[in-house]
């Protein structure tokens, strides 16, 4: 029996249990397993046993309530996320760019290339830091060999959306003052930080800041409306996520429901036809947000804007991150390698 793994995304909590449950006992939560995975991937999906979620979370403006809640998730994934670092080697430093806390990543190994990638963690806005998050920062410095900015924006309610954006911005101006061109920066998120990768850069090109060379957004939350078909026809199917009383409440606590459809929040609703970066946007069919990732490839698509969906069969929420050593997720991370190679020039 392989090691069982706790994981974290999104502001839900998850134990996968790989290659304990046989192949003919009953998924704990109904979630139809396709024979067309991987077998490694049809075990995982088997052993997805519950969403373990609060009831409901906090108030979208109770800050105390937020910051408990936060801390408690910090406290709990720590130790995952320091034994993640050690087992990877990588280098850490916990330092500030423009002002805004971050961490500065570097693989084991790590030779000096002038090119680099920021990172914006997932988490439902609300929940986790660029510390408990080292799955989706640490293993891409690795496969990328390049130096990886994970930034530690400030959660809301304490800071919203307005704010969080300008944090990020703050970050890659910073690495502009370092010498860096905007041909050698790419941004990358997933989740939430998938939405904040599309909308900070939305936001740099309507202020007139040189756009970075390339992005790619993992399953990302492109829009917190809760408007698609799959928010409706995967509802109750997808194995990692729901909106219903968390991340409806973790959308109100980041925007003010008249801004959800403003495009700096919910980028889906993004004019294109002014520019943007390439973009790759993964995800799984699984996931309640593939209406997401369909309708922002149209809008950069048909924009004119060079833009590659690559979706994955029977996948779940950040597969590639969250179970890294799956057939499938070896695939996304090359191509995810691939694509920041390609437009980085490497």
């Amino acid at each position: 029996m392989k090691t069982t793994r706790f994981i974290l995304l999104s502001g839900l909590l998850f134990l996968t249990i790989q290659g304990c449950i046989k192949n003919d006992q009953p998924v704990p939560g109904d979630y139809y397993v396709p024979s067309t995975l991987s077998m490694e991937a049809q075990k995982v999906l088997r052993a997805f046993p519950y969403k373990d979620t609060l009831e409901a979370y906090p108030g979208e403006n109770d800050i105390a309530g937020w910051q408990k809640y936060w801390d408690y998730n910090e406290k709990k994934w720590q130790p995952y996320n320091d034994s993640l670092a050690k087992g990877f080697r990588a280098q850490i430093k916990d330092t500030m760019m423009g002002g805004t806390p971050v961490l500065d990543i570097r693989p084991a190994n790590w030779k000096f290339r002038n090119k680099v990638l920021i990172y914006l963690h997932g988490g439902a806005y609300t929940l986790f830091s660029s510390g408990t998050t080292l799955m989706g920062s640490v293993p891409v410095a690795d496969i990328t060999g390049l130096r990886v900015v994970s930034v530690n924006y400030t959660n809301p309610p304490k800071f919203k959306f307005q704010q969080i954006l300008n944090q990020i911005i703050q970050v890659y101006k910073a690495l502009l003052d370092q010498g860096y061109k905007p041909s050698d920066i790419g941004i990358y998120g997933d989740s939430a930080g998938g939405a904040l990768t599309a909308g900070s850069v939305l936001k740099m090109r309507d202020e007139g800041i040189p756009m970075p060379a390339a992005l790619v957004l993992i399953s990302p939350w492109s829009d917190i409306t809760e408007t698609g078909d799959t928010y409706h026809t995967l509802k109750g199917k997808d194995p990692v996520i729901a909106y219903g009383n968390s991340l409806n409440e973790s959308a109100l606590a980041y925007a003010p429901a008249g801004e959800h459809k403003n495009p700096y929040v919910s980028p889906v609703y993004g004019d294109y036809t002014k520019g943007f970066p390439p973009t790759l946007i993964q995800g799984g069919t699984k996931e309640i947000f593939v209406s997401n990732f369909v309708r922002h490839y149209q809008a950069l698509d048909q924009a004119g804007i060079p833009v590659k969906l690559d979706l994955y069969e029977g996948m779940w929420h950040v597969f590639q991150e969250i179970n890294s050593d799956l057939p499938e997720s070896i695939v996304a991370q090359k191509k995810f390698r691939d694509w920041m190679y390609l437009y980085l020039g490497i």
